[in-house]
């Protein structure tokens, strides 16, 4: 039994340890909230990264993302992920996505699904180590920073390992905000298709709406709906990825035992063995509010406070993450990376090009 004096030194310990680093997250999310409202066109997830990437790289701060700060930026990048996706599912309505009707939601599939295994297979080729081409396939051809934190959960992946993805779907998605517009015209696309074209094609539904909103709110309705029916794509995704990696694990598992000379009844191996969720819970939450708010019993007001916790936890969640991209690193080993990222965000273009044509003929 713990002792409440010993419960309390517990929690003033985490307090300490935790709480410098977690403060500077909350103000850089306020900032980034700021800067958002005062330009539109800078979606504050995007502003949230690029403020912990600064903050790691100048002078005096980064001496302070490396230590004192260190380890409440960790909890946020791990732990506020998961919270942020979980209050993602209050933007989900299935019934505005069954209003595309099926033939739309099918094409929509299908260009998520050709996304992840052709972005996937660009990381194969261009020989990326570990689980970035499986974390870069899912956050291009999902939802960007929170499909990411989901992936990487159910692959037991270091957090230091989703830096790099993270940086590289903001890189993206921040260029789609100002190519895609300029190329509206060009490729002869009315308001509907260019949102339609935006919804398929744009990685975080921040960067989804700030691309969008350039064109209109045809267009920005749109490419909402469309996007948000790629996020729902988000469980079942990471669901088959964790039971693919938990029978690699036990398979892995009963190999190791089949060699040992350890004796049959001998089953401390397996009980000291831990396989990671099929269905973490925090995207069963994601699920349970999604479903809760397409039964339309929720108030707008809970909707709308969802949608900041949403922002505040996953901002603080980018921040942290942001904190660990230093630049110098980044430009020694992220090239092979960028070059591929850059090659997958012209396929996902190309393939949500082909889909809007094919809505709408």
């Amino acid at each position: 039994m713990v002792k409440p004096d010993a419960g309390r030194q517990a929690l003033g310990d985490g307090i300490r340890k935790l709480g410098p680093g977690m403060a500077v997250a909350f103000a850089a999310v306020a900032l980034s909230l700021v800067v958002h409202a005062l330009i539109p066109m800078l979606p504050a997830m995007t502003v949230a990264v690029v403020l912990g990437i600064a903050a790691v790289n100048l002078p005096g701060t980064s001496t302070l993302c490396q230590g004192s700060w260190r380890a409440g930026l960790n909890f946020a990048g791990k732990h506020l992920m998961r919270v942020g996706i979980v209050f993602l599912g209050l933007k989900l309505s299935l019934g505005d996505i069954m209003d595309l009707g099926w033939f739309s939601v099918a094409l929509v599939v299908t260009v998520v699904l050709l996304s992840f295994a052709g972005t996937y297979a660009l990381g194969k080729l261009f020989r990326l180590a570990g689980d970035l081409p499986l974390l870069i396939a899912t956050g291009f051809s999902i939802c960007g920073a929170s499909a990411i934190g989901a992936m990487a959960a159910v692959k037991g992946t270091k957090h230091e390992d989703t830096v790099l993805p993270v940086a590289l779907v903001t890189l993206c998605g921040t260029l789609a905000i100002g190519v895609l517009p300029l190329l509206m015209h060009p490729l002869g696309l009315s308001a509907l298709q260019f949102g339609q074209w935006v919804g398929a094609g744009v990685h975080d539904v921040g960067q989804v709406v700030a691309t969008a909103q350039t064109a209109g709110n045809v267009a920005l309705s749109a490419a909402v709906v469309i996007k948000l029916t790629r996020v729902v794509l988000l469980a079942p995704i990471v669901g088959v990825a964790g039971g693919v990696e938990r029978r690699r694990q036990k398979g892995e598992l009963a190999a190791h035992q089949s060699r040992s000379d350890a004796a049959p009844t001998d089953t401390s191996t397996a009980k000291a063995t831990r396989f990671p969720p099929v269905v973490p819970l925090f995207v069963v939450g994601f699920l349970l509010l999604a479903a809760i708010r397409t039964t339309g019993w929720l108030p707008q007001s809970v909707i709308e406070g969802g949608a900041l916790a949403q922002d505040i936890a996953l901002g603080a969640a980018l921040f942290g993450l942001g904190s660990s991209v230093r630049v110098r690193d980044l430009l020694a080993t992220g090239l092979r990376a960028t070059a591929m990222a850059m090659c997958a965000w012209a396929l996902i273009a190309a393939l949500a090009f082909g889909a809007v044509h094919l809505m709408t003929p």
